[in-house]
């Protein structure tokens, strides 16, 4: 008999790991020792589930580069003993978080799927339980050849799989909270769960971590009748190493002497500027437009059609690994982990 896959549970805390006290009506979080009890469908998956939570809940807002390599190294100390991996987490800043995961997790060929819920996994009309179960699914799933159908960082939300480092939450309030507008689903769950062709490429080393992290970046969105002499300090290469602008449209700014002075006076002294669109689908092109012609001229990389998210982790990711200006420019504009359309 084929053994059953060995599945990972990591728990580091937000909404889906909540339940409500009988007595005092407060939200805490549940012991996943007992999941079973909150969730009895899961002894009917043909999977061999073990659990791991952080020692203490960290609320979504809190996350930050020192619980990502909390997340990345237990991946890493636990791989080899398990087919796939569950992340759940708060869903406010779990684009954030696969996006960082992305790029930390080198060579990966087994699923990291983060998931998380809008609703308590304790109160009846929860969509964390179809979440949880759907992700330890996709997590065991394996092809023809006994690989893993996903072999890279996901999350799935409300039916959707999104590649992490594609995904952006869009909705506060809604089951479908999630979105990725510049790629397409990796899975969509219906009455099957029907996956997206996907050639992953074997990696020529082993899987490793790389967890040292650059928090020096700075972003700025740019907004009608903002004053950039209030925006002094982020152009301040003795604190901050990169910038990441969320432009207009196709990647456009106001044509304002001072802000442009600030942008070329920071490139010039090393700094790195990455430009992204405030939209939520499309493609910065720099230069389509006379008010963006400016960063080109002066060295503003292009993000492309990168999320927030994924430009503002990779550009932490590339300065932590301290290589030279050049590199990590260079870097920038490479596809590492499928965050951008070449």
């Amino acid at each position: 008999m084929t053994a059953k896959p060995n599945i990972l549970l990591i728990y580091t805390g937000g909404t889906i790991g909540m339940i409500k006290d009988n007595v005092t009506g407060e939200l805490k979080s549940f012991n996943f020792d007992h999941l079973d009890q909150h969730v009895p469908e899961l002894s009917r998956l043909q999977v061999q589930l073990n659990s791991i939570s952080f020692p203490q809940a960290i609320d979504s807002s809190e996350m930050n580069p020192i619980y990502w390599a909390s997340i990345a190294k237990t991946i890493f100390d636990n791989y080899e003993h398990y087919d796939g991996f569950v992340v759940l987490h708060g869903s406010d800043t779990m684009a954030y978080t696969a996006s960082a995961l992305s790029f930390m997790l080198e060579n990966l060929t087994k699923p990291v799927i983060l998931t998380g819920s809008q609703l308590p996994i304790g109160t009846i009309r929860t969509d964390g339980k179809e979440n949880l179960i759907t992700s330890i699914e996709i997590a065991a799933a394996k092809n023809e050849n006994g690989e893993s159908r996903i072999q890279e960082v996901a999350v799935y939300f409300e039916y959707s799989l999104y590649r992490g480092n594609r995904s952006s939450k869009v909705s506060a309030n809604q089951f479908e909270a999630f979105q990725s507008p510049n790629f397409p689903e990796l899975a969509v769950a219906g009455i099957e769960i029907n996956y997206r062709a996907t050639n992953y490429p074997k990696p020529t080393e082993e899987f490793k971590i790389s967890t040292n992290f650059d928090t020096r970046v700075a972003l700025l969105k740019i907004f009608p009748g903002m004053n950039s002499k209030h925006y002094a300090s982020l152009f301040d290469i003795k604190n901050i190493r990169a910038i990441l602008l969320e432009t207009y449209g196709s990647g456009n700014a106001p044509s304002d002497a001072h802000f442009q002075n600030q942008i070329q006076n920071f490139i010039s002294e090393g700094g790195i500027v990455v430009n992204v669109t405030q939209c939520s689908s499309g493609s910065v092109q720099q230069g389509k437009y006379q008010t963006s012609s400016f960063f080109q001229k002066v060295g503003v990389i292009s993000g492309k059609d990168m999320t927030t998210e994924a430009a503002l982790t990779k550009m932490m990711y590339l300065l932590g690994r301290e290589k030279s200006k050049v590199e990590i420019e260079s870097g920038l504009l490479q596809n590492l982990r499928g965050e951008l359309s070449i």
